[in-house]
């Protein structure tokens, strides 16, 4: 029986390498396409056609997501493992309280990395629960981490990251109920396109990030427990 995944935010960066690592190893992948052109995309499309499949998704409209879901349904029944890895970063948010706020761009940053997710883990909830894997996998960032916080700033981004945190621990409540379960990774400080450009600057690439992560979703079922698995790349627990 083949497996299947879906992943959210796949045009680039840790999206297009998690799609990419996926169908290394046999999934069938819905990838997320949120930009209209993804050249690195239809090259994955023409390098496995019978494996992936691409679905114009933009996570922060709840009518998007519902038509993604459908279109989702239409060619499977079941989904294994939905990879929610699509975010954003908003340039405003790296001030601090010593000047104006931006309250709606940290409403933005809020409804696609914390409320996005949650649109795209309800609308395939359906498919998922067809599974006998039953995996949500969300990419998070140290940055929702509370019991490491040293930052002064960047509470948007920081506060959707924790809140999509405290998600994660409601989703798996009701999960490892019917047999499921959530992981949440912080995928290391990778050379994204987060600010609009790649960071440079950054100490992994997104491709070592996501071979890491999906080494570790394979092997979901050791860390089965009480709470969602926080984990960093190596393994290891982060705090919450």
């Amino acid at each position: 029986m083949k497996r299947v995944a879906c992943v959210t935010g796949a045009d680039r960066g840790l999206g297009l390498s998690l799609v990419r690592s996926m169908l290394a190893k046999q999934f069938t992948v819905f990838a997320g396409q949120y930009m209209k052109e993804s050249e690195e995309l239809k090259a994955l499309k023409e390098q496995y056609p019978e494996q992936l499949e691409l679905i114009p998704l933009d996570i922060s409209n709840k009518d998007n997501v519902k038509q993604a879901a459908r279109a989702i349904a239409s060619k499977t029944g079941y989904v294994d493992i939905i990879i929610n890895n699509a975010g954003i970063i908003h340039s405003a948010d790296d001030a601090t309280m010593l000047v104006d706020m931006d309250d709606e761009g940290m409403a933005e940053i809020y409804n696609v990395n914390t409320l996005g997710a949650l649109r795209v883990s309800n609308a395939l909830m359906g498919l998922l629960l067809q599974s006998k894997d039953e995996l949500i996998v969300n990419i998070s960032s140290e940055a929702g981490s509370i019991g490491r916080n040293k930052r002064i700033n960047m509470y948007g981004y920081c506060m959707s990251k924790a809140a999509l945190n405290m998600q994660s621990s409601l989703m798996h409540n009701h999960l490892k109920t019917l047999g499921g379960q959530v992981m949440v990774f912080h995928p290391g400080w990778m050379q994204t396109y987060m600010h609009g450009q790649k960071n440079e600057q950054a100490d992994i690439s997104p491709e070592a990030s996501a071979g890491q992560i999906v080494n570790l979703v394979l092997e979901y079922k050791k860390y089965l427990g009480e709470e969602p698995a926080y984990l960093d790349l190596d393994g290891s627990s982060w705090p919450w």
